[in-house]
C-alpha cells in the first residue's frame, strides 16, 4: 500500500447506511466473491463495479447479479482504477450503496448515436417520480452517469439529460479501454453494452456534495479552429495550418514528438460561461489532424493551458472538501490525462497518497460529466457525509 502506516486516513468509519467500497485483482477467478465478503453483510440498493479493461465483462455482469440479487449492479471498463492505494491497475473496484441509506432508479440508454431526446426525457421524469414515491424521506438526490467513452456522444447525451433531470445534480465518467482506445464497455442488469450509457438516479439519507475541479490555468497563447469535423471530434486545421503541426509548433516540438504525456502537460482550453474547461486531445489523426475527447467545432478559440502542480492542487481541493465535516466516502472519476501528467511529472506516489488519505475510490476516465457539460482533465465526483442524526449518535 502506498504511504504505508504513516498515512493518516481522513475518512471516518462508515455508518450502517453509508457507502462501502472494496477491490480485488481482476485476474482472480473469485474476484467478485472476495469483494462481496469485503463489503460485509446487509442488503444493498446498488453496486457500482469499475473493472480493468481486460476483465471478462460478460462474466462480471452475470455473476454480479447472482451475488447481489437484491441490488442494481452496474459498471464499466476503465482507463485505470482508484482504490484504497490511490492510482491502481488490474483491479475491480466496487462502490456499494446500502439499502438502509439509499434508494435508486436505473436507466439503460442504448444506441447513443440515435438518441431520442423526447423519449429519454419522458423516461427520466417517470423514474424520478417513481423514486420520489419510494424514497420521499431521503432528501439528497443526485444522478450518476456511466457512458461509453468512445461513443463520441457524451456532449449530446448530457444536454438531453438536463431536460429531464431538472434541478437534480448530475456527475459522471466516460468508460475507458486502458490506453488502447479501441472499445469501452458498460454493463447493467446482467447485460453488457457499448454505444450506451447507464444513468443511476439516487436518493440518500446521507448528505452529499458534488464536486469537479481541474488544475489548469490559461496562458496567452491562443489559436482558432479553421477546419473541423465535429462528428468525428477532429480538428483538421488550426490557424489555417495542419492542426497537429500548428499545435506542435506552438510547443516548440515536432509532430513526431506528440504523445499522451505531451497532451496532458499542454492542455487545450475553451472558455464557456466565464470559465475555462479542457478539451483533451486523444491522438494525432490522419493528415496531421487532432482527435479530441470532447465536442469541437470550426471557429472555436482554443487557449493553451498551463497546469499547476497536480499533487498540491489535489491536496488543497480535497482538504477543502472535508474542511467542515469529514466525508464517510468519496466516489471520484478522474481523467486519464491527469494520471498521464502525474506519471510524466513523477508525481504518482504523491497523488496516490492524497487520494488514499481522503478515501477516494473510483476510476480513470476518458472524460467526465458535470451538470449539462462534458469536460476533460478534471477530478469529478461526490462526497458522502453521514446524516446529522448518525453524527449525534456516534
Amino acid at each position: 500500500m502506498l504511504g504505508g502506516a504513516m498515512r493518516e486516513n481522513l475518512i471516518r468509519p462508515a455508518g450502517p447506511g453509508c457507502p462501502r467500497s472494496a477491490c480485488a485483482s481482476a485476474n482472480a477467478p473469485d474476484a467478485l466473491r472476495q469483494i462481496k465478503e469485503a463489503l460485509g453483510p446487509g442488503n444493498l440498493a446498488q453496486v457500482f463495479l469499475f473493472a480493468d479493461a481486460l476483465a471478462d465483462i460478460e462474466s462480471l455482469a452475470r455473476e454480479g447479479q447472482v451475488l447481489w440479487p437484491e441490488a442494481e449492479v452496474v459498471g464499466c471498463t476503465t482507463a485505470g482504477e482508484i482504490t484504497s492505494r490511490g492510482y491502481d491497475a488490474g483491479q475491480i473496484v466496487a462502490f456499494a450503496l446500502p439499502a438502509m441509506g439509499f434508494s435508486t432508479e436505473l436507466l439503460v440508454i442504448e444506441n447513443l448515436d440515435q438518441l431520442d431526446t423526447k423519449a429519454l426525457v419522458s423516461d427520466l421524469l417517470r423514474a424520478r417520480q417513481s423514486l420520489a414515491r419510494r424514497a420521499f424521506a431521503r432528501a439528497s438526490e443526485f444522478a450518476v452517469l456511466l457512458v461509453d467513452g468512445l461513443s463520441g456522444q457524451e456532449d449530446a447525451l448530457v444536454s438531453a439529460l438536463s431536460g429531464g433531470l431538472g434541478p437534480v445534480p448530475l456527475f459522471g465518467g466516460s468508460a475507458g479501454d486502458g490506453i488502447r482506445f479501441q472499445r469501452a464497455e458498460l454493463f447493467a442488469r446482467g447485460r453488457r453494452f457499448s454505444n450506451a450509457a447507464v444513468l443511476s438516479i439516487v436518493r440518500s439519507a446521507c448528505d452529499v456534495q458534488l464536486f469537479s475541479f481541474n488544475h489548469l490555468k490559461p496562458t496567452m497563447s491562443r489559436m482558432v479552429v479553421t477546419r473541423a469535423d465535429p462528428e468525428a471530434r477532429s480538428v483538421v486545421r488550426i490557424n489555417d495550418e495542419p492542426a497537429a503541426r500548428e499545435y506542435a509548433r506552438l510547443l516548440g516540438l515536432h509532430v513526431e514528438e506528440l504523445s499522451p504525456t505531451v497532451f496532458a502537460a499542454n492542455p487545450v482550453l475553451v472558455r464557456v460561461g466565464g470559465r475555462y474547461h479542457a478539451r483533451s486531445i486523444q491522438q494525432v489523426g490522419a493528415g496531421d489532424s487532432l482527435v479530441f475527447f470532447a465536442a469541437i467545432d470550426e471557429g472555436l478559440v482554443l487557449t493553451l493551458g498551463e497546469p499547476e502542480d497536480i499533487s498540491a492542487h489535489l491536496a488543497r481541493e480535497l482538504d477543502a472538501l472535508s474542511a467542515r465535516r469529514q466525508p464517510s466516502a468519496v466516489l471520484g472519476f478522474d481523467c486519464i490525462f491527469r494520471r498521464f501528467e502525474a506519471e510524466g511529472r513523477q508525481s504518482v506516489r504523491a497523488v496516490s497518497d492524497t487520494l488514499a488519505r481522503h478515501g477516494v475510490v473510483g476510476f480513470s476516465t476518458y472524460g467526465e460529466q458535470i451538470g449539462a457539460m462534458h469536460v476533460n482533465q478534471t477530478m469529478t465526483g461526490v462526497a458522502f457525509f453521514p446524516p446529522e442524526s448518525l453524527d449525534a449518535a456516534s
